[in-house]
């Protein structure tokens, strides 16, 4: 397994524990897991890389197991207890130089630090729906969820958060806005953060500022946004949303810069390339796709179904199935003379019938 391992560029993780690895060069897929022991309890959660050489891949499962994968084996290597199901599914796995960092649902965020059995916690709030962290400063991390506001912490002092958004001011019917945070990203080269939100808002925040409320907010569809991803270049944004949209919004005017087309269903998570104009998204559809951030081409597409096999490239597979389908047409007949009858009841409580002409 090591040979295939060790040409796979994307990772995704599936809902009965399989951790899938693709070869874009390849146009090949693979699974990696003990097949005798797949269960739903497995579900990969999150998923980070356990290094900076990228050659451990973490995947935090739905029951409370983080589990590591080394890249260069093909092999998973090691197995951590590192959370309670009770206290929710995992909304975020981090590593520092010598801890690995998980958060719950249930807002109780963990640092396990390297060969020691103490743990540092943290209570970040109920309901939280992600958290991410800083890739330039490692020991800090952002939350957010639902009714649980965008939060930065410092993990070296934990007591307290060192940055806490504010809401926005009321509609124009004067009622609050709820707060609903689904997805958090740092903008590099940056104090910044951008949010999207379960009412499709994509917001800008600027802890460095002493205002705590957006310093930008833009709006996309009309589902609740589930997931973004920060391009190489700057100024622009990819969020994804429930029903399988797509879209590039510029952080600089508020703008949708253009939509990404061919996705079905919910999307489920985004990356972006570090360097190339590159995206890649999955979701409840079972596809993984690779879009061109230049000309929002679809560049690759396979699907991340339990069966391994060829990645296939752009296809019009989706035409073939409809293209086989029987066509039903319906056939209406008309009454003699536009009559229809219609039921009437009399005083007397009797039915009668009646002709109505149209």
């Amino acid at each position: 397994m090591a040979a295939k391992s060790q040409i796979c560029s994307i990772w995704l993780g599936s809902e009965t524990g399989i951790l899938k690895g693709v070869s874009l060069t390849k146009k090949q897929a693979f699974n990696f897991c003990e097949m005798s022991c797949l269960s739903r309890d497995q579900e990969g959660c999150v998923m980070a890389w356990g290094d900076p050489q990228e050659s451990e891949v973490l995947v935090g499962s739905v029951n409370g197991t983080v589990k590591t994968f080394s890249t260069d084996k093909g092999i998973f290597t090691a197995t951590r207890e590192c959370g309670d199901p009770s206290q929710g599914r995992f909304t975020g796995l981090a590593v520092t130089d010598s801890s690995l960092i998980t958060c719950v649902e249930s807002g109780l965020l963990k640092v396990w630090k390297e060969g020691s059995t103490e743990t540092v916690e943290v209570n970040v709030g109920n309901g939280i729906c992600r958290m991410q962290q800083n890739p330039s400063q490692r020991h800090r991390v952002a939350t957010g969820g639902k009714e649980n506001p965008l939060r930065v912490w410092d993990l070296e002092r934990p007591d307290k958060p060192i940055f806490t958004a504010k809401n926005v001011a009321q509609d124009w019917l004067d009622m609050r806005v709820p707060v609903w945070v689904r997805d958090i990203g740092f903008i590099p080269d940056s104090d910044k953060i951008v949010t999207c939100t379960g009412h499709q808002q994509v917001r800008v925040y600027d802890p460095s500022t002493p205002q705590r409320r957006p310093v930008l907010e833009a709006r996309f569809g009309e589902y609740p946004l589930t997931a973004l991803s920060l391009p190489a270049s700057r100024g622009t944004v990819v969020v994804g949303n429930t029903h399988g949209e797509l879209a590039i919004l510029d952080l600089r005017k508020g703008l949708v810069c253009g939509c990404l087309k061919g996705l079905a269903g919910a999307v489920r998570g985004l990356q972006c390339h570090p360097s190339l104009p590159l995206v890649a998204s999955c979701g409840l559809d079972r596809f993984l796709r690779v879009h061109s951030l230049e000309d929002r081409s679809l560049q690759h597409k396979s699907s991340s179904a339990d069966d391994s096999g060829d990645v296939e490239e752009v296809k019009a597979e989706e035409d073939e199935v409809w293209d086989t389908m029987e066509t039903v047409t319906e056939k209406t007949k008309k009454r003699a003379a536009q009559k229809d009858e219609a039921t009437v009841t009399g005083v007397d409580g009797k039915k009668k019938r009646k002709l109505v002409k149209k």
